[in-house]
């Protein structure tokens, strides 16, 4: 089967790289597989039992000597492997690096297909706050909502009043629920907010 994926890229896809883990890697290798495309997982060392490195045809350990989450997003080493394997395209699931645009950007540089949007739809629409932004722009309602926030809690608490409570605190950059609480009330915002932001770097990259 011929799967096209960008205009720009016309060549045929062969062989795929997922760049991800767990059931999301499984899911894009089944995917891949009924495709008739060969392909190749990545794996963290706390991940070299993981089921989803035994479901393709070749895995690679990825980011030596990082954390279990951070070992995914480490692009140069992801690029390596993807060259190493040959591959001709690389598949980021969802989460880790799947909204990077940076990420899909390295993929274009190094000749490879990022499966996705292009870098530069990913850096207006990866961004919730330039998405919104560009909402408004074109006339469409959306919510009320701050831009990005700053690191005084205490200048983050002055927003939040402004708008007005419940809220949403939402990571600008990722997505699938990463980074983001319901907030009931100021002490709510005080306690959660940290965790938010720790929760989006380590699943993006970016607090």
């Amino acid at each position: 089967m011929h799967l096209k994926v960008n205009p720009a890229h016309p060549q045929r896809i062969r062989s795929l790289l997922v760049a991800n883990r767990g059931e999301i890697a499984i899911r894009v290798l089944r995917a891949a597989s009924e495709l008739g495309l060969r392909t190749v997982a990545v794996y963290s060392h706390e991940d070299r039992f993981s089921l989803h490195r035994t479901k393709a045809d070749e895995a690679y350990p990825v980011g030596a000597g990082r954390g279990p989450i951070e070992a995914y997003l480490d692009v140069p080493d992801l690029l390596r492997i993807a060259h190493a394997a040959q591959v001709d395209a690389v598949h980021p699931g969802y989460g880790f690096l799947a909204e990077h645009p940076e990420f899909a950007a390295a993929c274009e540089a190094a000749g490879l297909i990022f499966v996705g949007p292009s870098p530069q739809t990913l850096r207006v629409l990866g961004n919730k706050v330039s998405a919104r932004a560009l909402a408004a722009g074109a006339g469409v309602a959306v919510m009320p909502a701050t831009g990005p926030l700053p690191a005084d809690p205490a200048a983050v608490a002055r927003l939040a009043a402004a708008i007005g409570y419940p809220l949403m605190l939402k990571a600008s950059w990722g997505g699938g629920g990463r980074g983001m609480r319901r907030i009931e009330d100021a002490a709510q915002l005080e306690e959660l907010l940290p965790l938010a932001r720790r929760e989006a770097r380590a699943a993006f990259g970016n607090d």
